[in-house]
């Protein structure tokens, strides 16, 4: 045999065997894209979780809040108008109105023996941040996959079979350039000033 032959021989053998095992890769392949499109489930499952229940914790801590607000705004201000009050007109109008409030007052703290805004706020950033924290580790865990994926298919010779049977490239989940700003948690009050 010539040593072209030989060499050309070598190098076929060489392929051949590379093909040979490569061949193993691509239930590898199947198995790393299935994680992948699982692990992406989840992180749609979290941000439908984060779509779900954030809107409904805001409204609900709106709501409370509102109505704890108008009670003790309209007693401080009954209160203003009592102690404002010259004629005796003045003065039971405003004791009227304070009465009501108070009234008001009795019935919320009635059907909440606690008043729970504090309690509710603290619920609604518990709950902010249990759902930022599992869309984070969900996210990571796609990442995570996707990276393992990504490098098998890189590498030799296994990226002869993505080659072969067309396993592409998966994309990283990164955070966009908004997650650089601190985000801004807005109860619905007006700026100050």
């Amino acid at each position: 045999m010539t040593r072209h032959m030989r060499s050309t021989l070598a190098a076929a053998l060489v392929l051949a065997a590379a093909l040979f095992t490569s061949g193993c890769s691509y239930n590898t392949f199947v198995s790393q894209e299935e994680a992948i499109k699982t692990q992406w489930a989840q992180v749609e499952n979290q941000l439908q979780r984060r779509n779900d229940l954030i809107p409904n914790l805001v409204e609900t801590t709106k709501g409370v809040a509102q109505q704890e607000r108008d009670v003790f705004g309209q007693i401080a201000e009954s209160r203003a108008k009592l102690s404002g009050a010259t004629t005796p007109e003045q003065r039971m109008q405003a004791a009227n109105e304070q009465s009501t409030a108070l009234a008001r007052l009795l019935v919320i703290v009635e059907n909440y023996p606690q008043l729970r805004s504090n309690e509710t706020f603290n619920r609604l950033m518990d709950e902010l941040a249990g759902t930022e924290n599992r869309l984070a580790v969900e996210r990571m865990r796609y990442n995570e996959r996707v990276q393992e994926y990504n490098t098998a298919r890189r590498q030799f010779p296994s990226n002869i079979t993505a080659g072969i049977f067309g396993f592409s490239e998966y994309p990283v989940f990164n955070a966009p350039p908004a997650a650089e700003q601190v985000p801004r948690v807005d109860f619905g009050r007006p700026p100050a000033g």
